[in-house]
């Protein structure tokens, strides 16, 4: 089982002093969890909140919505004990949007999304397979003050939201794949000291796409006050085997055939101040040749009390000869109400090149159970 940090960032609960659950962290960050004889549980998190957003050329929109700080979900998890320090373990996570009813993140996602896997754990590591949340994901959000935030993360606006959300930022795909990918294999190592690893392998799943694979790779420490990661991963099709030939179905840019990503992260807690910082490379491979996007952010979470402030700026730039630019900033407020309820304010500012200013910001209510 992979620890998970006293001091991250939450994201499925209250920003408390150093923040995160372990049990729920814990599982984002290995399919594992501590010994019993056998248990279920049942556990989520909702979120709430009320605002405007403005994406960059667009239209102004008034809205309710679910997800502002973190995505809503719900789980289900347990495990057996098999003898000689081995366990069966199994998740079930589905999202879905309290602002309507609605299950997944959006019409159509599949029902268990988040997470839904069998394995089995020993002192020798964690294997599981099915729909696993990726590496890339735990690292983008342990390493940034808004988390998994799609409102108000500037790293996840960079990471994740691409051309297919905006359209006149032509060269900034986006990460490809999903923040969990479907028909995998994972292998998360035991602790040393808080250094732990992750390798994981996704199959195409049809005839003759034997060649069609998503793989991915992560080293991850987690210490007192001083954490990182590493974090390197491939992929040559979206949703389903051979789509990035269609580009209307899988929302890529025409001729996309694969891209890597590597990103780093690094974060100080000095107690009164957190710091992050994490870079990012993403290529893009195309018929016609490479296109690169680099990105960086710089983040800080200042306890108030029992309060948090919160602020993160990202960049991203493409090499590829369009030279598109973009600069995102946020800053938020996190008040505790309990240990499992936190209400909260933000504010992002959106800025892509060549294009008017969009923003985002809104007030919100999360409760963990």
């Amino acid at each position: 089982m992979k620890a998970s940090p006293s001091h991250a960032p939450t994201m499925t609960g209250p920003l408390c002093r150093r923040a995160c659950t372990a049990a729920t962290l814990g599982f984002l960050l290995a399919p594992g969890f501590a010994a019993a004889q056998s248990s279920v549980t049942l556990y989520g998190q909702i979120d709430e909140w009320v605002g405007s957003q403005k994406f960059p050329g667009g239209q102004r929109a008034w809205e309710l919505g679910g997800g502002g700080m973190s995505t809503s979900y719900w789980g289900i998890k347990g495990g057996e004990d098999l003898g000689g320090g081995t366990r069966a373990v199994f998740s079930l996570e589905a999202f879905f949007r309290p602002q309507n009813g609605g299950m997944g993140r959006f019409s159509g996602d599949t029902f268990f999304a988040r997470n839904a896997w069998l394995g089995a754990e020993s002192p020798y590591g964690t294997l599981v397979a099915g729909r696993i949340t990726t590496p890339l994901f735990i690292s983008t959000i342990l390493f940034n003050p808004f988390a998994d935030s799609y409102q108000f993360s500037p790293m996840i606006y960079h990471t994740y939201l691409g051309t297919s959300t905006f359209q006149p930022f032509a060269t900034d795909q986006g990460a490809i794949g999903d923040s969990g990918w479907s028909n995998a294999v994972e292998y998360a190592s035991p602790s040393f000291n808080g250094l732990t690893g992750t390798a994981m392998y996704a199959f195409g799943n049809a005839a003759g796409a034997g060649g069609q694979h998503k793989d991915s790779a992560q080293l991850l420490y987690l210490g007192k006050a001083f954490s990182a990661t590493a974090v390197y991963q491939y992929v040559n099709y979206s949703n389903v085997a051979g789509d990035f030939a269609d580009p209307a179905s899988s929302g890529v840019v025409p001729g996309l055939h694969s891209q890597s990503i590597a990103q780093a992260g690094l974060a100080y807690d000095f107690r009164i101040v957190k710091l992050y910082a994490q870079y990012m490379f993403t290529d893009n491979a195309l018929d016609a040749g490479h296109y690169h996007v680099n990105t960086a952010q710089a983040g800080v979470s200042l306890p108030v009390g029992l309060d948090f402030v919160l602020a993160s700026w990202a960049w991203s730039k493409d090499s590829g000869g369009m030279e598109q630019s973009r600069n995102t900033w946020a800053i938020g407020y996190d008040h505790p109400l309990s240990k499992r309820t936190d209400v909260y304010a933000a504010y992002m500012h959106d800025k892509l090149s060549g294009e008017p200013v969009g923003d985002t910001f809104g007030v919100g209510m999360r409760a963990k159970f």
